[in-house]
């Protein structure tokens, strides 16, 4: 299918003139000629055949004015239509019009070409006794009823030959590389020769004459055979060619004449079918016989062409409109099924149920966040990244779909029986990740117009490709290719591509805001560790102090220190290794407490119900009161001996329990001059946390709490011993009676050299130092061991393997930690007791006690 009114005319030029001229061209076609007016000069060029047309010889009119050519009245009317033109492809219209005043009739188009107008004369072939508008109406009406694409436009190729009179009237769409095919055809049923559903290559039809149609709407040939005259002269007095796009009478290709006189047509006509600016097809009408179609009967025929384009653009967006609604349910079902705390690859089932409700496929994969997710016949994930890689050269934030990925990628040949085609559906930005549809090979057989892999051959006009001579069916089996992603799909996967989009940037901004959430929160933790880490540091410096107060001796005043460091151990182990049940407050207060009480527990005064904390507010119950404690110690009623603090609670009913911390007996109390972190965790965990009430007021007798907690966190305890305990004694080191050589494997110098010292202390003879478990082999190796202490974790690694070897040789050794219960970790210990860290010598002297009695 050739482009059959595509021109290589030769140019027409102006001459130069004195005066603004007008330039009247002759063209040869039977049933016209051409004028080109730049002002109110006439040249004109012509061969004997105008003169049957104007009726004057080409001579006679060189340097005639216009007035001189035509009546006033007659270049009147042209000047009036010609101002009616809107833009530079308009074309303005005349018919029946008596041009010469004698009763000769012409029909007239005109259009502005650059800085010329051209006015194109055809002698009216009929009288104006006729209704083109009344035999259109009807025709139009049959076409509006049909239902689908194929039954509008089957009806219109048989109103457009009804109309035209051709013998065979195709309408041929374009494919999207240029191709085409004839979806309907109205013919003589008598003619057995058929082209419907024939296929015809992109070469048929050149890109150049595919522009040129979007221009210039319907093109006809009249005869194919008519002789054609040359324009002179070729050029402008600017130097530049007539163009003559618009030009219904120009002549064209000699090469498209020979292709159609091939097909044995005498006579065509083609006319555009344009939708949205762009060529959908075309109306392709061929005769066996000369056949001339007059102005205004082809305007009708226009008219009925842009009607057809209408109904297929109507339909087409009523498809849209149908695909949109179902892309609307499917972004909903979509929004629904992935939930704010589920990613696409959890959800990615979901995702292939919805999407097969509107898309068909054979696979389908995810590839997010280098993951590969797959359904159904799918390639490998190392074929998928070469895909992957080929997807991300195209164009951003686009669909990207091919029926015949081979062609674009020719390295996935061995993998079409899984992936001939692919439609990828681009869900981020960068990098890039995809939802990937997959169709298997399907092997059709297409029917060509002739052979379209001729070659190229030297005809008359050179080293070209020669107009096609044989029109037979050509068949040819299409392997390496899918079905086709029809726009529905195409649309439908856009849509699915805002939704997914949509979706990943909401789970984006969560994994941002939870991002953000926990670099506050470690932000807070730090600083909260390195205020602990001062108050640790605060308090051990009062327990020194203290117990030097009310110690004599060096060894009452290490027992004292050693018994206090281990108490508020115990404390910290209480706050990080609560389990998932509700705990005592009472036991919270006792283990923040018993360090600084030295066994006198009237200076803790405990008055009201026995309450539980839930462990939604243990932690920060449990931060509070390690404050209050802390802060007591060092300013309040704790930093002397006549200090009492008094902890009262109360059920108010009213959804609430009132908790009252009341110090008393100590120096007398100021206000802080700026809040610190200690004082900021005290007044504002509880609201904060746990939608309470802090209430603080420094009293000068001593500071006064009021805090308020929901019921919901608090719980009534059972009654439990109000008698604390006194900080443990050193069992006496004479009851150990150790000997020879001992090991501790620990990886901090000063800890272990505490150790190492206790050790001593008992009566170990040599106590070596390991910190790592190479070490350890190396002094094991060394020495003969009849005691070792192995810290659990050592750093990168755990000595674990130092305990399986001293088992093996029944060498008696105690477990260590610093990081409270270890029940996974010591699982894959052999059986040792356990001390916490740090060293003391009570807690020691118990292990080591229970390791010779084998407990």
């Amino acid at each position: 299918m050739n482009d059959p009114f595509i021109s290589t005319d030769t140019p027409v030029d102006l001459t130069n003139c004195d005066r603004e001229p007008i330039h009247i061209l002759g063209n040869v076609q039977s049933f016209g000629a051409l004028i080109a007016i730049s002002a109110d000069w006439i040249v004109q060029h012509a061969s004997e055949n105008c003169e049957h047309v104007l009726g004057l010889a080409a001579d006679a009119l060189v340097g005639c004015p216009l007035g001189d050519f035509l009546p006033a009245a007659s270049v009147a009317k042209l000047r009036e239509r010609l101002g009616g033109a809107s833009n530079e492809n308009a074309v303005a219209r005349l018919f029946g019009f008596d041009v010469f005043g004698d009763g000769r009739l012409f029909d007239i188009s005109a259009h502005q070409s650059n800085l010329s107008f051209v006015f194109e004369f055809e002698a009216k072939s009929r009288g104006t006794d006729h209704d083109e508008l009344a035999i259109v109406t009807p025709m139009m009406r049959r076409i509006s009823v049909e239902k689908d694409i194929l039954g509008v436009s089957q009806t219109a190729a048989e109103q457009l030959r009804s109309l035209a009179g051709f013998d065979r009237v195709l309408v041929y769409q374009f494919g999207p590389e240029g191709d085409g095919s004839v979806i309907a055809e109205a013919k003589d049923s008598q003619d057995a020769e058929t082209y419907l559903g024939m296929h015809f290559p992109a070469s048929d039809i050149p890109r150049q004459a595919r522009d040129l149609y979007k221009r210039s709407l319907l093109r006809l040939i009249s005869d194919v055979d008519d002789p054609v005259s040359p324009i002179v002269p070729q050029y402008s007095p600017e130097g530049q060619p007539l163009d003559l796009s618009l030009a219904v009478t120009r002549a064209v290709s000699p090469i498209h004449l020979e292709y159609l006189r091939n097909m044995r047509v005498r006579a065509s006509m083609s006319v555009s079918i344009v939708i949205r600016g762009e060529l959908w097809g075309l109306f392709a009408c061929h005769h066996r016989e000369p056949l001339y179609v007059d102005y205004e009967r082809r305007t009708a025929i226009e008219l009925l062409a842009q009607f057809y384009a209408y109904e297929l653009e109507r339909r087409e967006a009523r498809a849209v409109s149908e695909t949109a609604g179902r892309a609307q349910k499917l972004h909903d079902r979509l929004m629904m099924q992935l939930s704010s705390n589920e990613d696409l690859e959890h959800g990615f089932q979901g995702i292939v149920r919805e999407i097969a409700k509107v898309i068909r496929f054979d696979g389908i994969a995810l590839y997010s966040d280098g993951k590969y997710v797959t359904h159904g016949k799918t390639p490998g994930f190392q074929d998928f990244q070469t895909i992957a890689r080929f997807l991300n050269t195209s164009t951003v934030s686009r669909v990207y779909a091919t029926d015949h990925l081979v062609a674009r990628l020719p390295s996935m040949e061995h993998v079409i029986d899984c992936c001939a085609g692919i439609l990828a559906i681009p869900i981020s930005r960068k990098p890039r990740d995809y939802i990937v549809l997959f169709r298997t090979e399907a092997v059709r057989q297409v029917a060509w117009a002739g052979n379209p892999h001729k070659p190229v051959e030297v005809g008359a006009y050179g080293a070209r490709l020669t107009p096609r001579k044989s029109f037979e069916i050509w068949k040819e089996e299409i392997g390496s290719r899918s079905e086709q992603w029809s726009p529905t799909a195409l649309r439908a996967a856009e849509a699915i591509r805002v939704t997914l989009l949509e979706v990943v940037l909401k789970l984006a901004d969560e994994v941002n805001s939870e991002r953000k959430r926990a670099q506050d929160q470690q932000e807070l933790l730090i600083a909260e560790l390195n205020h602990r880490v001062r108050n640790i540091l605060g308090l051990i410096r009062s327990l020194v102090k203290q117990s030097r107060k009310t110690t004599g001796s060096i060894e009452e005043f290490t027992a004292a220190i050693d018994g206090r460091i281990h108490a508020l151990a115990q404390a910290h182990d209480q706050l990080t290794e609560m389990e998932w049940k509700p705990v005592a407050f009472r036991e919270l207060l006792r283990t923040e407490l018993r360090a600084y009480l030295d066994g006198d527990e009237r200076r803790l005064i405990l008055s009201g119900p026995e309450i539980d904390l839930s462990p939604e507010a243990f932690a920060t119950m449990a931060l509070v009161f390690h404050e209050l404690v802390t802060n007591s110690v060092k300013y309040g009623a704790l930093s002397t001996a006549a200090g009492r603090v008094e902890v009262q609670t109360t059920f108010l009913g009213d959804g609430f329990v009132r908790i009252t911390w009341t110090e008393s007996g100590g120096p007398a109390v100021q206000p802080p001059s700026r809040r610190g972190f200690g004082t900021t965790i005290i007044e504002k965990s509880i609201p904060f946390e746990l939608d309470g009430a802090a209430e603080v007021d420094f009293r000068l007798t001593g500071l006064h709490a009021d805090f308020l907690l929901p019921e919901r966190f608090v719980r009534e305890g059972a009654a439990r011993p109000t008698a604390g305990s006194k900080p443990a004694r050193i069992e006496t080191a004479e009851k150990l009676a150790l000997s020879g050589v001992a090991l501790v494997v620990e990886d901090n110098l000063i800890i272990a050299m505490d150790a190492s010292d206790i050790l001593s202390d008992f009566g170990a003879e040599v106590v070596h130092i390991a910190s790592s478990v190479a070490e350890a082999f190396r002094v094991a190796d060394a020495s003969t061991l009849s005691l070792a202490i192995l810290d659990i974790n050592l750093g990168s690694e755990t000595s674990l393997p130092v305990a399986k070897y001293l088992a093996a040789r029944e060498i008696p050794f105690v477990l260590a930690s610093g990081y409270g219960s270890q029940s996974d970790a010591l699982a894959q210990f052999p059986p040792a007791p356990v001390v916490q860290k740090p060293y003391t010598a009570e807690t020691l002297s118990k292990a080591l006690i229970r390791l010779r009695e084998g407990g």
